[in-house]
């Protein structure tokens, strides 16, 4: 089988692929323009949904230091792991945007919240915060730039890892036939069935996930024929 990454890949999941017999080709389809934030004055509770707005937070020395010790709120497993990489405690994960602002409402409904994220951002948090009237400033710390082309090659299997990239394929692309998605969250299969009902979700987002959803349609479609 022939695959499509739509971002480049870790080392490991690459070597783990190729080990499988597996093809690949790696295209990134969005890149991430830093924004400067000018506002340093952060509130006590912080949220972070994705790894990139982790990265630019303590990357920066003007930020890092105003943000040291709060109380973190963050979406995904990698999002999590990364802050406690960072020395931070993470009081709450949930696996989608929508689990995490239903939380925050129910349960930290008196505190208020930093939010950084990018331009380009699911809507669920501030919607529903601002429903309920919680304190809540956006902190957006970059911009996410399509880089997709047309693809004329054929694919037995395309690796989408963010709802972005899914918008940044179709930008140039339609769905080619014979050809199965892999989605490595909801929030990103969310967007690729608008397109087409040929994919799969990993049961949770990770790459060991991600890798087990790969290798049992591997199995099923080209190991037995």
């Amino acid at each position: 089988m022939r695959l499509l990454a739509t971002k480049t890949l870790s080392n490991n999941l690459r070597e783990r692929l190729i080990q499988r017999g597996i093809s690949l080709i790696e295209y990134p389809l969005i890149r991430i323009n830093p924004i400067p934030l000018y506002n340093l004055n952060f509130q006590d509770s912080l949220i972070f949904t994705s790894q990139n707005a982790v990265n630019l937070a303590f990357d920066s020395s003007e930020i890092r230091v105003n943000i040291q010790g709060k109380k973190y709120f963050c979406v995904g497993e990698k999002t999590k792991k990364l802050l406690e990489e960072k020395g931070q405690k993470v009081l709450k994960m949930t696996k989608n945007a929508f689990d995490l602002a239903h939380f925050l409402v129910k349960n930290h409904k008196n505190d208020s919240f930093s939010f950084f994220c990018g331009k380009l951002r699911r809507v669920e948090i501030e919607y529903l915060l601002t429903q309920e009237k919680i304190n809540l400033q956006i902190h957006e710390l970059y911009n996410t730039i399509y880089t997709s082309k047309h693809f004329q090659s054929k694919f037995g299997g395309i690796l989408f890892f963010s709802p972005s990239a899914v918008n940044s394929f179709f930008s140039k692309n339609t769905w080619p036939a014979q050809t199965h998605g892999f989605c490595i969250g909801s929030s990103t299969s969310e967007v690729l069935k608008q397109y087409t009902t040929n994919y799969s979700q990993a049961k949770k987002p990770s790459e060991n996930h991600l890798l087990f959803t790969i290798n049992h349609y591997y199995t099923k479609h080209y190991v037995e024929k």
